[in-house]
C-alpha cells in the first residue's frame, strides 16, 4: 500500500519523497543528507543511481553539487501522486480513515499535489465526501497547513449532498471535478461521472 512496499531503498523513499513535495527545488548534496537523515555516501549512491536512470540532473557552482528532480522524467506525476498519496496529509488521511468516519471520496487538487498557486481564493485543495467526523478531520488539515506553511481549503460534502450538487450541474461542484486531481480514498471515475 506504500512507496516502501514498491521501492525497497529506504534512502530512495526518503530522497523521492523530499523532490517531489517540493517540486522545482534545487538541492545541495549535504541539504539532503541533513533533510533525509541518512549518511552521505547513501544518499551519493542514490543520487548516482536516480542521476543514470534520468530522475535529477546535476549542476556544479562553485565547488557544490546541486540536483533537481526533473519534470520530463517519464513517470514524474505518477511518482508525485504516489508520493502525495504515501506522506503529509494523504498519508495522514489513510492511515485515520476509521476516526474520520464513512468516506466515500478524499481528492486533493493536482494544483495542491504540485505546489502550483491557487487561480482564485475559492479553489478547492482537498475534497472530503462522505459521513465525516469534522472536528478529526480539521485536525489533520490543522497539520498539515503547519507543515506546507499555507492555508489550505477545503470542503466537506455528504454523499447525497454531492450527487444532488452535481445532478444540478452546480458550478462549484463542476468547478472542482473539471480540475487535476489525486484520489487518496475512492474511485476517479465514480467521483466524476454522473449520479
Amino acid at each position: 500500500m506504500f512507496v516502501e512496499d514498491l521501492i525497497i531503498s529506504r534512502v530512495r523513499v526518503k530522497m523521492l519523497t523530499l523532490f517531489l513535495t517540493h517540486p522545482g527545488t534545487i538541492f545541495h548534496v549535504r541539504d539532503i543528507v541533513r533533510k533525509v537523515d541518512e549518511e552521505i555516501n547513501a544518499v551519493r549512491r542514490e543520487l548516482s543511481h536516480m542521476e543514470k536512470s534520468g530522475m535529477v540532473t546535476k549542476e556544479q557552482r562553485a565547488n557544490r553539487l546541486f540536483y533537481l528532480f526533473k519534470k520530463d522524467y517519464p513517470l514524474y506525476f505518477e511518482l508525485m501522486t504516489i508520493i502525495a498519496k504515501t506522506s503529509g496529509l494523504g498519508l495522514d488521511i489513510l492511515k485515520h480513515k476509521p476516526k474520520l468516519g464513512k468516506i466515500k471520496f478524499v481528492m486533493l487538487s493536482g494544483r495542491y499535489v504540485r505546489h502550483v498557486a491557487k487561480k482564485s481564493g475559492t479553489d478547492v485543495d482537498l475534497l472530503v465526501v462522505g459521513n465525516i467526523v469534522l472536528p478529526e478531520l480539521s485536525q489533520l488539515v490543522k497539520t498539515e497547513e503547519v507543515r506546507r506553511e499555507q492555508e489550505l481549503n477545503y470542503t466537506v460534502m455528504s454523499e447525497e449532498e454531492f450527487a444532488f450538487r452535481k445532478r444540478r450541474r452546480d458550478p462549484f461542484v463542476l468547478s472542482i471535478l473539471e480540475g487535476s486531481r489525486v484520489m487518496i480514498i475512492g474511485d476517479e471515475e465514480d467521483l466524476v461521472s454522473s449520479p
